[in-house]
C-alpha cells in the first residue's frame, strides 16, 4: 500500500476528519443570462449623473477597492447612472494600465503579508534594472521543510538574473498542502502586484520537496491563475490524480532526482505516467546529480537554466475554448470562465487536505465539468455529479450579436440572446479582484437529473 506523503516526509497525521457534504439537487433548469445585471436592478437607488462630481475612472477604482459592501453598492449605482458608463468605455478604463511608482529593488527579505489576520511573510527579489513601465514575469517559489522563503530567496535570486521578479512565501513547517498556505500564495501574489508591474499571463509556480507538493496541489486547484507549474522532488497521493485534469491548459515541468531517498523518484514517475495516460502534455527531467548533504533530494543548479528558458516560453491562455474542471466540495470556486456551483454528494477536503481518508476520497468521488465553445456560439457541457454551474462569458468566447446555445449532457439547456451588461462586468471584477479578465455576461444552468 502506498503511504501518504506526510508519512514519507516524517510528519504525524493530524486527526481531522474529512467532511462529506451533500448539496441538494435542483430539478429542472434554471437559466440566468447576465444574472447580476438582471437581479440587482430592481429596487436600486438612482443616483443622478455627476451628482458627486467624481470622474468615472475615480469611481471605478474606488468601487473595486473599497471594503465596505454598502459603500461599494452606492458606488456601483453611481457608476451605472454616469452618462459615460457604457460597456465599451468602462471596459476600456478597467483595461487601462495603472501607473506604478518606483519601488525598492534588489533583495527584499521579510516582506509582510496577512492571511486570516495572521502576520506572515515572503522574500522578494526585484531586478535592480526594474522599470515601473515594463511588466516582468513573476516566479513564485515554495520552500521545502526546514527552510523559509528568505533562505530560498538567496538560492534562487542570483540564478534568475535580471528578467524575473521572484517571490518566496514562508509557510510554517512547509505545510503547503493546507488551505492557509494556499491562501498565502495568493496573498503574496496580490501584494507583489500591488507594488510592481507584473505580467498576469506570465506568473509561474514552482516548489521543492514539500513546496513541490504545494505546487502540484495549488497549481491543480487554481490552474487558470498560472502560465506554468514546475514541481520538483515531490509528488501527490493517487487519490488526488483526478485533479490533474485541471492542468489541461497549463504548462507542466517536472523535475526529480533518480537517487532521491527522501521523496522517492517513483512519485514523479507515477504522476507523469498518469498525465500521459489522460493525455496531458508535460516536460519531465530526471537527473542523476547528488548533493553531499541531501543526496539526490535537491534541485541542481545545473538544471535551472533549462527551467528558466522553458518558463520564458510559456504564456497563460486567458480564455481557452476547452476547459475541464474537477472539484471537491471545498473548492467550489471560479476556474477561469467556469464554476461548479452545486453538486451531488461528494468528498470535501479538510484544512489539512487529505490527512484522513474518508470513503468518498478513497473512491475519488468528486465533481467534474468539461465545457467547449464550438463554432456558431454553440457551447457543449458534460457533467459528472454536478447539479448547477455558471459560465462567465465575454466577446473573446462568443459573438453577443448572435443567439447562444448551451447543450448540457446532450440536452439543450439554453438557447437565446445573452446581453453583456456593465453591472455584470463590475460585480464580477470586484468579486474576483481581477481586471485582467473581464466577463460582462454569465449564464447559470441547473443540470436536470
Amino acid at each position: 500500500m502506498v503511504k501518504p506523503l506526510y508519512v514519507l516526509m516524517g510528519f504525524s497525521p493530524i486527526p481531522l476528519c474529512v467532511v462529506v457534504v451533500g448539496l441538494l439537487a435542483v430539478g429542472g433548469a434554471q437559466i440566468g443570462g447576465a444574472a447580476w445585471g438582471q437581479d440587482m436592478q430592481s429596487g436600486s437607488a438612482i443616483v443622478q449623473p455627476g451628482a458627486s462630481g467624481r470622474s468615472l475612472a475615480t469611481l471605478l477604482e474606488r468601487y473595486l477597492t473599497v471594503e465596505d459592501r454598502g459603500q461599494a453598492e452606492s458606488l456601483l449605482q453611481e457608476i451605472l447612472a454616469h452618462p459615460r458608463a457604457s460597456l465599451q468605455h468602462v471596459s476600456g478604463l478597467l483595461r487601462t494600465d495603472r501607473t506604478y511608482e518606483m519601488a525598492p529593488v534588489g533583495m527584499l527579505p521579510g516582506q509582510p503579508v496577512q492571511v486570516r489576520g495572521k502576520p506572515l511573510s515572503y522574500g522578494l527579489f526585484v531586478p535592480p534594472a526594474y522599470e515601473p513601465d515594463v511588466a516582468l514575469p513573476l516566479v513564485v517559489c515554495l520552500h521545502g521543510a526546514g527552510f523559509t522563503g528568505d533562505s530560498y530567496l538567496e538560492r534562487w535570486a542570483a540564478r534568475l538574473g535580471e528578467s524575473h521578479v521572484l517571490a518566496c512565501p514562508t509557510s510554517m513547517a512547509g505545510t503547503w498542502w493546507t488551505r492557509l498556505s494556499e491562501e498565502l500564495v495568493f496573498a503574496t501574489i496580490r501584494s507583489v502586484r500591488a507594488r510592481y508591474r507584473v505580467d498576469p499571463d506570465r506568473i509561474y509556480l514552482t516548489g521543492m520537496s514539500n513546496g513541490g507538493i504545494g505546487a502540484w496541489i495549488i497549481g491543480m486547484h487554481h490552474a487558470p491563475r498560472f502560465a506554468a507549474v514546475a514541481p520538483m522532488a515531490s509528488g501527490i497521493d493517487d487519490v488526488l490524480y483526478p485533479f490533474l485534469e485541471n492542468l489541461r491548459n497549463t504548462s507542466l515541468y517536472v523535475i526529480h532526482g533518480a537517487k532521491d531517498q527522501i521523496m522517492p523518484v517513483w512519485l514523479s514517475r507515477n504522476v507523469t505516467n498518469e498525465l500521459a495516460r489522460i493525455g496531458i502534455a508535460f516536460t519531465y527531467r530526471e537527473h542523476e546529480w547528488s548533493h553531499p548533504h541531501a543526496g539526490g533530494h535537491f534541485f541542481p543548479r545545473q538544471e535551472l537554466p533549462a527551467l528558466v528558458e522553458w518558463f520564458d516560453r510559456q504564456r497563460r491562455a486567458p480564455y481557452p475554448r476547452r476547459v475541464t474542471v474537477v472539484r471537491d466540495a471545498s473548492h467550489l470556486m471560479d476556474f477561469g470562465w467556469v464554476r461548479i456551483d452545486a453538486t451531488d454528494r461528494i468528498a470535501m477536503f479538510s484544512e489539512q487536505l487529505i490527512d484522513h481518508h474518508g470513503g468518498l476520497i478513497k473512491n475519488k468521488v468528486y465533481a467534474k465539468l468539461a465545457v467547449e465553445v464550438k463554432d456558431g456560439n454553440h457551447i457543449e457541457v458534460n457533467t459528472d455529479r454536478v447539479r448547477r454551474y455558471t459560465l462567465f462569458l465575454n466577446d473573446a468566447l462568443l459573438d453577443f450579436s448572435e443567439p447562444v446555445t448551451v447543450v448540457t449532457d446532450g440536452r439543450t439547456s439554453f438557447h437565446g440572446p445573452v446581453t453583456p451588461r456593465v453591472e455584470t462586468l463590475l460585480r464580477d471584477a470586484r468579486r474576483r479582484q481581477d481586471v485582467d479578465r473581464l466577463f460582462p455576461a454569465q449564464l447559470t444552468i441547473d443540470v436536470l437529473p
